[in-house]
């Protein structure tokens, strides 16, 4: 159905702020950020507080801002989404335009995260969990069996930390960042110990280490590729969980809501568990000393070798390549990097790809006493932020705008009810 053309009579009808708010799906500030970009044209109310704005003018916008915001990609096959988070291009990639590799090299996690979410670094940055919330996430997280995944025990305790949280249905900007700041900690606190006592103070990513490796006193090199691993993962455009992430803001759904939808699509092994894959193929790389005889089995039973290669990056992943700078300054973690050196080489041979940021975390959790599970843990930390960004992003969008057509390919109708 086309969109209904004002008629003659429609020319002089004027809005209120309200209303072209609500015709254009966005808060009454944006609309005069409208204004001030020249986008609108407003006049103010005669004898009174307040402007109008000329409803032809303003449903033009509304047109072009649906055409804009949600369409297809030059090829025709894929969704697009206006963003101003992160931009990939040229084996490069940047958060609010600044290279994300400098930011995660030279800020902890947690200041990379507020840059994500407000355009501004806050040195010290640290993220408090709520004691209430932290204790209703860790009893539900208690009661989990013993073979649950990370995204499950991340779920939740997502899902527990709502419940805590009376105003979880604010979504303005200020509460949304609120409720960012606590439960990314909230989710970390969550966690069981890998074997010694849970350390609930310091850096995000002390606090994250006392949950995945036996090492109980870690030194300042792996705690600072953890961190880095964090802040080089918090976002990566529209990943298919951070897509997730916006079909739910855009149908409104609370922060925690979002964010439990970014996790249930992480446990996916092309995303969020594609490190498990990659730790568990390096380790047997380093049981057998040669790259060659695993990398054949896996050849042989047709399935592509974990950690090689990515659809965004022709060339190197930065990600992968700053990790690596990184874990080099580790001693106990050259096994684990010649290992991931040999793999690389050895598919080499077969086919030409380069290391992508999964290998790079299977060399930091193998090398660090963690789980094969432990980099999905990682990935899901960090990209909460991430996704939190992206909910605020969606939240100042038309409401419901993610909701493409679907191409009917059924029988064609009327058909006779089934006997």
């Amino acid at each position: 159905m086309r969109d209904r053309e004002p008629a003659p009579q429609d020319a002089e009808r004027r809005l209120s702020t309200k209303e072209a708010a609500e015709l254009l799906g966005v808060k009454p500030e944006t609309v005069y950020a409208y204004v001030s970009r020249g986008q609108l044209s407003s006049r103010r109310v005669s004898g009174g507080r307040g402007s109008t704005f000329d409803a032809a003018e303003v449903e033009a916008l509304a047109r072009r801002n649906r055409r804009e915001s949600v369409g297809t990609s030059g090829s025709g096959s894929e969704l697009s989404v206006r963003t101003r988070i992160t931009l990939i291009e040229s084996d490069r990639y940047f958060f609010r335009g600044v290279d994300a590799v400098e930011l995660a090299t030279r800020h902890t996690y947690e200041e990379v995260a507020e840059w994500l979410w407000t355009g501004r670094i806050l040195p010290g940055s640290t993220f408090t969990a709520p004691s209430a919330s932290v204790a209703v996430a860790r009893r539900a997280v208690d009661a989990l069996p013993e073979h649950a995944a990370p995204a499950d025990l991340l779920r939740v305790a997502t899902i527990a930390a709502a419940t805590t949280d009376p105003l979880r249905f604010d979504l303005s900007e200020g509460a949304v960042l609120g409720t960012a700041r606590t439960l990314i900690p909230t989710l970390v606190a969550a966690l069981p110990p890998a074997g010694h006592r849970r350390r609930d103070e310091g850096p995000l990513a002390h606090r994250l280490w006392s949950r995945l490796s036996v090492h109980k006193d870690p030194d300042e090199a792996s705690l600072r590729a953890l961190d880095a691993a964090l802040a080089l993962l918090v976002d990566h455009d529209l990943a298919a969980s951070t897509l997730a992430v916006r079909v739910a803001a855009s149908a409104r759904a609370h922060a925690y809501a979002a964010v439990s939808a970014g996790l249930g699509v992480i446990e996916g092994p092309l995303h969020g568990a594609a490190s498990g894959l990659a730790h568990r193929l390096l380790q047997d790389v380093l049981d057998q000393g040669d790259a060659a005889p695993v990398i054949a089995d896996e050849l042989r039973a047709g399935r592509r070798i974990p950690g090689l290669g990515h659809r965004l990056y022709p060339g190197e992943d930065p990600r992968a390549r700053a990790l690596f700078a990184l874990l080099e300054q580790i001693p106990r973690a050259e096994p684990a990097l010649l290992a991931a050196r040999d793999i690389v080489e050895t598919t080499a041979r077969h086919t030409p790809l380069h290391a992508n940021v999964d290998l790079a975390l299977a060399v930091l959790t193998a090398s660090c006493g963690m789980a094969p599970s432990a980099g999905e843990t990682i990935f899901a930390v960090a990209r909460t932020a991430g996704w939190i960004a992206h909910a605020l992003e969606e939240y100042g969008e038309r409401p419901l705008r993610m909701r493409p057509s679907g191409l009917y390919a059924g029988p064609k109708p009327p058909q006779p009810l089934p006997e």
